[in-house]
């Protein structure tokens, strides 16, 4: 694949990953299990107030081609096929959902040194088709992406964005929901590994003249534990603290409380992931 400016997915990306990745308020355990195969194989449980679900998920990697299955406690039934460069600097990726045959989608994702493109299609009578494209460098990049409803014949969204990419930080503005709300953010990291942060976000609703800022950070205390935390203008605080037990085994506890509100009992959550 080539160095060029990424998805139009990826623009304020490294913004939300800082603020919302691995925040949770439910319990989740998680045990994978890899071959010399290319086979991974990766049970999950999570309980979330009184109900608890779990899934199976196997993925088998040959070549140039990846296949993921996951069954989950409600007999659904997810296939994945990702295959890279069926032609050159292309992503090919289809999916299909048993028993919910509407649910599959087919997209395509084309690659160049200074242009992506992507289309995806979903895979039923009347199907939704999604297109976005950006152009640029690693360092600057601008993008658009858009819905259309093949039944109604309207768009369903059109979102427009540009970052700016340095070495030691990311800027991102975006204008989505048809044009009805704007989102700056940016990053900024204190070092050269890129594991402490800082981040900052603020979203402007039109319609309803709401504002949302948020501020967040991380830090690595050490090279096996990080610590994570937000607080947005109405008093929403989440923090986390993140340790690898072993190689590739996590083990996060995080939790969240409405600083606002006359019932501040906070929300944790566990979550133990382990890649033996």
């Amino acid at each position: 694949m080539s160095k060029g400016p990424g998805l139009f997915s990826d623009i304020g990306k490294k913004a939300k990953d800082l603020l919302t990745r691995d925040y949770n308020s439910d319990q989740k355990f998680s045990v994978s299990s890899y071959s010399d195969a290319g086979v991974a194989l990766t049970s999950t449980a999570v309980k979330k107030g009184g109900l608890s679900t779990g899934d199976i998920a196997t993925q088998y990697k040959y070549k140039n081609a990846v296949v993921d299955v996951k069954v989950d406690t409600e007999s659904n039934i997810s296939t994945t096929f990702t295959i890279t460069d069926i032609v050159p600097s292309t992503k090919t990726i289809a999916s299909f959902k048993v028993p919910d045959y509407n649910g599959g989608k087919l997209e395509v994702q084309y690659f160049h040194d200074h242009a992506t493109l992507t289309t995806a299609v979903a895979l039923n009578q009347s199907p939704a088709i999604d297109f976005s494209a950006t152009i640029g460098t690693p360092t600057i990049a601008f993008g658009a992406e858009a819905g259309y409803d093949t039944t109604s014949g309207n768009f369903t969204k059109y979102t427009a964005g540009i970052s700016v990419t340095q070495s030691v930080s990311n800027a991102s503005i975006i204008l989505g929901d048809k044009g009805d709300s704007i989102k700056a953010s940016y990053v900024h990291y204190v070092d050269l590994l890129k594991r402490s942060a800082a981040v900052g976000e603020i979203t402007r609703k039109f319609s309803t003249n709401e504002n949302t800022f948020t501020v967040g950070g991380q830090y690595a205390i050490d090279p096996l534990t990080v610590v994570k935390a937000k607080l947005n203008n109405h008093g929403k605080l989440g923090a986390l603290l993140q340790h690898e037990v072993i190689p590739k085994s996590l083990l996060t506890v995080s939790g969240e409380i409405d600083t606002k509100s006359l019932d501040k009992h906070p929300k944790f959550g566990l979550a133990i992931a382990l890649k033996p």
